[in-house]
């Protein structure tokens, strides 16, 4: 007669070898080791890219025009008198409405012209559709210097020298082509069957554009703003030929007034570098959001 011996979870674990159990690194899963390596990398970077930036910032604070040749002397008198001279006895605040017209007119006309171009060469398929694009980048081809003089010519004769529209106009001709391939691109990657929804439910093209492309595009619209907006913003070449007046300098054009054949007021422009950066930071943060989306979807698709 055969017994049978019925054992216990609890004897069984006790009779069972200890075995200790240890966790499987997946291949893509980086160590200690090599997550230090790329965090300190990354931190020396950082300080790279942010040291000119403080060390403008730092001499801003200097009083006196000569304090750039001996920096270390700021330590002991900082003071923010640059910043309040800049604001109240400068022509700070004529550079910041020229400068927010300017670019607010070419961030919006650009966009518009450069989103429709975008559009009709991405969707419609018009005889010469191609070379009209390779046109378009043709015309990126010739230098500023090469192009003053027939623009100065064109603005001339049109009354627009000196004044808020033609410089919107000059600077919507440069970046117009850039940004109407770059919306090119993005528009390639939205569906064509969203179109055809919209034609089924009564829209016309400019509806369907406006009600159902506009808003899947947002990533690219904000590069492309603010593509619009840092060249307008720095650019001088254009500004200084054709803005004649001191009230409607740029402030790219107006920096370059604290710099003389015999004076060099470096302190006062430091810190009305820094003053005009915060426009742009300010900007940069409202599309932020949309600029890592919008920069990477259009190579998705030629």
């Amino acid at each position: 007669m055969s017994t049978t011996t019925v054992r216990t979870s609890a004897q069984v674990a006790e009779e069972a070898p200890m075995t200790t159990t240890r966790r499987v690194r997946r291949r893509d899963e980086r160590g200690p080791l090599g997550s230090a390596v790329i965090h300190g990398v990354l931190a020396v970077a950082s300080l790279i890219a942010f040291f000119p930036v403080g060390w403008l910032i730092f001499l801003s604070l200097g009083p006196d025009k000569d304090d750039y040749l001996h920096p270390s002397g700021i330590w002991h008198k900082m003071s923010l008198d640059n910043y309040s001279f800049v604001l109240q006895h400068t022509g700070f605040w004529d550079w910041f409405r020229t400068t927010m017209i300017v670019v607010g007119g070419t961030t919006v006309i650009g966009l518009i012209l450069a989103s429709t171009t975008g559009y009709a060469v991405s969707r419609m398929r018009f005889p010469g559709y191609r070379k009209f694009m390779w046109l378009l980048l043709l015309t990126q081809m010739f230098p500023i210097a090469v192009l003053i003089v027939p623009m100065y010519q064109i603005l001339s004769r049109l009354g627009l020298i000196d004044s808020y529209l033609g410089l919107i106009l000059v600077y919507c001709t440069t970046v117009v082509p850039y940004t109407a391939w770059l919306l090119k691109g993005y528009f390639d990657t939205i569906p064509f069957e969203i179109d055809e929804a919209g034609r089924v439910d009564g829209l016309s093209p400019f509806g369907t554009f406006g009600r159902l492309i506009l808003p899947l595009a947002k990533p690219g619209l904000a590069v492309a703003a603010f593509y619009n907006f840092l060249t307008a913003f720095g650019e001088v070449a254009f500004a200084s030929t054709f803005m004649l007046s001191d009230d409607k300098y740029t402030f790219a054009v107006g920096l370059q007034s604290f710099i003389s054949e015999h004076d060099a007021q470096r302190n006062l422009m430091t810190a009305t570098a820094v003053l005009i950066a915060i426009p742009v930071a300010v900007f940069f943060y409202l599309v932020q959001k949309n600029l890592v989306t919008g920069l990477t979807a259009g190579g998705t698709k030629g």
